[in-house]
């Protein structure tokens, strides 16, 4: 049984330009103990789907349909206090600002300590012991002296560390990170990978990673969705995403990714920019910036669906899914595509070209 199930979700926002259909319709699951990506552009609806999580989105935004059932109970139907216990307890949140996150008139252990306290009858020694002990796990240099330390004494590093250890001071079962190593160096990005993948691997812990990092995905993921314009594209397992991506969209993000040694003089970019969801494209999304669009691609909208059968997605979590009418078997072209990967086993280089059709 699925840890969360997402059905059919919808954000909108109102304004002076129109309705935004931020999150259209996306439908998921996570497992217990799992490590799930979800990636695509700036703008795809990606923060605003794990905000929604926790009933996070404020005015002009609403919830406009769809279930969100954590452990079968649906989210959106819980009431104030029912869900004041949910956040932070069973689901938390890492916010992708940590210095916002943070209360700057407070100090950093205290915040956490508060946090523990606001869930649990426990002492304020005991609160702040935990507090020490939470900021020596996820780092942080002499943690005792630390806890007295206001957020603007911490790094940057150093106070997304601080969030984190927040986060996880009453042990929750679903971490929700929201691009927690943006605008960080690559050296703390790389200790933070570090730290969530220790925690998912000791406490079982499952995790909701959101960014446009490809790199970050492969370091930490089991499965990947992507995500364009509000909708889900393509969902696989991290490998099969890699090795065989389906979707021109995805195909576009890896082509992409800089990579030592290839030869290219020149990135490859997916030309044009995001849709207006105000007014998107008629048909597929992603048509009017796909290489391979068709008459029909601006004509039918694409349904995820399996791309060995073309059968509609049934939802299990193993299958690889595309939204793409090449898989329905509209297309008349098909698609032609190459992808530069990596051995797992040795790291060696080799390309894999597809002709017509993919699968």
């Amino acid at each position: 049984m699925a840890l969360l199930e997402v059905e059919d979700l919808v954000v909108q926002f109102y304004t002076e330009n129109g309705v935004v259909r931020a999150v259209d319709g996306i439908s998921y699951e996570i497992r217990a103990g799992e490590t799930l990506g979800l990636v695509g552009e700036s703008g795809a609806g990606k923060s605003v789907a794990s905000l929604a999580l926790l009933r996070l989105i404020e005015s002009p935004g609403e919830i406009v349909s769809g279930e969100i059932r954590f452990r079968g109970r649906n989210v959106l139907e819980l009431s104030a206090d029912e869900l004041r216990a949910l956040r932070g307890d069973e689901i938390a949140m890492v916010f992708q600002d940590a210095g916002a996150a943070l209360n700057p008139v407070y100090t950093v252990g205290e915040q956490i300590a508060e946090a523990i306290r606001a869930h649990e009858a426990v002492t304020d020694e005991t609160a702040r012991d935990r507090a020490i002990d939470l900021l020596e796990r996820v780092g942080i240099p002499d943690p005792a002296a630390r806890y007295s330390d206001y957020p603007h004494e911490f790094s940057g590093g150093m106070q997304q560390r601080a969030v984190i250890a927040m986060a996880l001071s009453c042990d929750p079962a679903l971490l929700v990170c929201d691009e927690p190593t943006t605008g960080l160096d690559v050296t703390v990005q790389a200790g933070l990978l570090e730290l969530l993948a220790d925690l998912a691997r000791e406490s079982e812990t499952a995790i909701q990673l959101v960014t446009h990092d490809l790199g970050v995905v492969a370091e930490l993921c089991d499965r990947v969705l992507v995500q364009y314009a509000g909708e889900i594209v393509e969902r696989a397992p991290i490998e099969e995403l890699y090795y065989d991506p389906k979707h021109p969209y995805t195909v576009g993000l890896l082509a992409s990714v800089p990579r030592v040694g290839d030869g290219r003089e020149r990135l490859t970019t997916i030309p044009g920019t995001t849709p207006d969801l105000v007014d998107p494209p008629t048909g597929c999304r992603f048509h009017p910036r796909c290489p391979y669009a068709e008459d029909v691609c601006a004509k039918h909208h694409p349904e995820l669906v399996e791309t060995e059968s073309g059968a509609p997605d049934d939802g299990d979590f193993e299958t690889h899914a595309a939204a793409c009418l090449e898989y329905t078997g509209d297309l008349e072209d098909g698609l032609d595509y190459e992808v530069q990967v990596r051995d797992g086993a040795n790291g060696d280089r080799h390309e894999r070209t597809t002709s017509g059709d993919p699968r």
